[in-house]
């Protein structure tokens, strides 16, 4: 009898959450204008800021950086699996008019702030809905206006499926964010913390545990590892630390790193997967990131406080396997 009512329980607690989560309320009634100038903010947004054409394409795994493959760009499709580290198989979408002809503005304001589908589902979140969220909402019109202008690209509609009981935890993690105002770009650390949010860097370079959530008091210290074909790669520490982190870096170093990859005559060197050294920070994005905004990422990062944490970025398989 005991057991009896341990499964009539689990079983009204599943359904539960398969009825009544994710519960965001209903998308808002909007219509974007596109204008000339959303789009181009919202294209700079896109591809240089939160990157979303980074994950709603197809990566080159055999380059450096992994740049998107030619033909693919905002079409979707890229895997995001268990060998990744990630609890189920989640594939991204196509997001040029092609994936979202049949979306409302609303809809798709919803899906990037909430996390939630048009037709009501949980949207897995590697995709950082929960810091698009809390942007100025004029930036996330202007990312829905670039989209609209986007050429539709055709692809293959590829359905994720989330591992138990993750099927049923990820039902409950889309949420409404209070959304903020801009930042005036003058004061450094205010917009640097925005740029840095929108970014959404403290996803890579923090702990998670084993339900993909961040450890709390490890934001930014490093150590997320990421399951590659060729070993273990784990995220650096960018915290200020003088002997883990980048505490010795200056703001002109730091944002040279980033413009190293955005000078012409840099071109991915080849790598191989099963392996070399890869890594999934999406370079050549954020190189064309406004010197100035990189700079502000700069001043906010310095002001956190620094985490000692020493990282190795990268284990080959071979050594991981002894282990």
């Amino acid at each position: 009898m005991v057991l009896a009512v341990i499964v009539v329980l689990a079983a009204s607690g599943a359904a539960y959450l398969n009825v009544a989560k994710p519960d965001v309320g209903d998308a808002p009634n909007i219509k974007v204008e596109v204008t000339p100038e959303r789009v181009a903010r919202g294209e700079y947004l896109a591809n240089c800021v939160a990157v979303c054409m980074d994950c709603h394409s197809k990566r080159d795994w055999t380059l450096f950086g992994a740049p998107i493959t030619p033909g693919t760009f905002g079409a979707g499709g890229e895997l995001f699996d268990q060998k990744l580290g990630f609890p189920g198989a989640f594939y991204s979408k196509n997001i040029t008019p092609y994936g979202l002809k049949d979306w409302t503005d609303g809809e798709i304001y919803r899906a990037i702030t909430t996390g939630v589908t048009k037709e009501g589902e949980p949207i897995m979140p590697v995709m950082p809905y929960h810091y698009y969220g809390q942007v100025d909402s004029l930036d996330i019109i202007s990312i829905i206006a670039y989209l609209r202008s986007l050429p539709e690209t055709k692809s293959e509609r590829l359905e994720s499926k989330a591992d138990f009981p993750f099927s049923l935890i990820v039902r409950t993690i889309p949420h409404k964010s209070p959304q903020m105002a801009k930042p005036a770009e003058t004061d450094s650390l205010a917009y640097g913390k925005y740029v840095t949010l929108f970014s959404g860097c403290v996803e890579c370079h923090t702990q998670v545990n084993d339900k993909a959530q961040l450890i709390a008091g490890t934001e930014f210290g490093g150590g997320r590892v990421f399951t590659m074909p060729g070993g273990n790669l784990t995220t650096p520490n960018i915290t200020f630390d003088i002997t883990t982190g980048i505490g010795t870096w200056s703001k002109e170093q730091f944002v040279a790193r980033f413009k190293a990859y955005a000078d012409s005559n840099y071109h991915p060197h080849k790598v191989d997967p099963t392996k070399d050294f890869v890594t999934i920070m999406p370079w050549m994005m954020y190189a064309n990131m406004k010197q100035g905004d990189l700079e502000a990422i700069y001043v906010y990062l310095k002001s956190i406080k620094p985490i000692n944490h020493k990282v190795e970025k990268w284990k080959p398989a071979a050594t991981v396997a002894v282990k």
